[in-house]
């Protein structure tokens, strides 16, 4: 049994940036690391960092004077940052700088007077600090089908949550120049690692029998990745951990696809690789 891997996975500019803060944050000591929600995505990696010192708040009331609070990837709003600012001793600002180009791109707009329309996922942490740059003038729809319901709008800009799937985007664009009296300013704000790993994905998904996609079940990526693996490969599996390989589901495979979310470090993914060479071994052999 081959196991192939997608030509590009795992961590993202953004991710491994704000891990790589937190693990510098962590050699110089000082006072306790706190992150406002999970850094990412994974919950085997939050473990490994939970090891070392590093906890999670669920709110800016939490951090103290000795607190060195982290703002995750996915970014807060404006009032979140200047409370957590207010109270811990320490802020390191981790927001991926794509997410930071949707923040800005939305507040000028706002500034302008304009509507700002976000095809993304209105419960994401990610859309909810973008909105907190413009909450009077920005819409989150899920789908183009959502845009129906948005009331009229004014010189609308059109941007997306950075780890959705380009046709959403695209569709959710056109149905804005649909229902604008004027031509959408239209900025496609797609992480380049979102769509580098979902073309990838895809075209490893056409040429195996199963495909694993290994990343948390709550990383919008890494759903996404599942998505695009199903639309070429049935028999496409999210995975955290090696654990949940069943090794049925790979009986008869003459090649397995690997890829993996943009919140998945190397070592998970390098752990899967050899369940899955195993249970080759242990087919062949039987």
């Amino acid at each position: 049994m081959e196991v192939l891997l997608a030509h590009e996975y795992g961590f993202c500019f953004g991710v491994e940036r704000a891990v790589e803060m937190v693990e510098d944050a962590l050699a110089e000591g000082g006072g306790p690391i706190r992150s406002l929600g999970p850094l990412i995505h994974n919950a085997q990696e939050m473990e490994r960092l939970g090891g070392k010192g590093v906890s999670t708040i669920d709110a800016p009331t939490e951090a103290d004077s000795e607190t060195v609070a982290v703002i995750r990837a996915h970014g807060v709003t404006p009032q979140v940052q200047r409370e957590l600012e207010e109270r811990a001793a320490q802020v390191i600002d981790a927001t991926c700088p794509f997410v930071t180009r949707v923040q800005h791109l939305a507040e000028r707009a706002a500034q302008q007077g304009r509507d700002v329309v976000v095809a993304g996922n209105p419960d994401h942490p990610e859309m909810i600090g973008v909105v907190g740059y413009a909450p009077q003038n920005t819409y989150v729809v899920r789908d183009a089908q959502e845009v129906a319901g948005l009331p009229p709008l004014r010189a609308p800009l059109v941007v997306s949550q950075t780890t959705i799937k380009l046709q959403t985007f695209l569709e959710v664009a056109e149905a804005v120049r649909a229902k604008s009296d004027t031509e959408p300013q239209v900025v496609n704000t797609i992480c380049s690692a979102t769509r580098d790993r979902q073309d990838a994905a895809r075209a490893l998904a056409g040429e195996v029998d199963v495909f694993y996609v290994i990343g948390g079940r709550h990383s919008s990526n890494s759903v996404k990745l599942l998505a695009v693996c199903e639309e070429q490969c049935r028999k496409s599996f999210l995975i955290e951990t090696p654990a949940e390989i069943n090794p049925a589901d790979v009986i008869g495979a003459g090649r397995v696809g690997v890829t993996a979310g943009a919140s998945t470090p190397n070592w998970l993914i390098e752990q899967v690789v050899q369940r899955l060479h195993a249970i080759g071994e242990n087919v062949v052999a039987s």
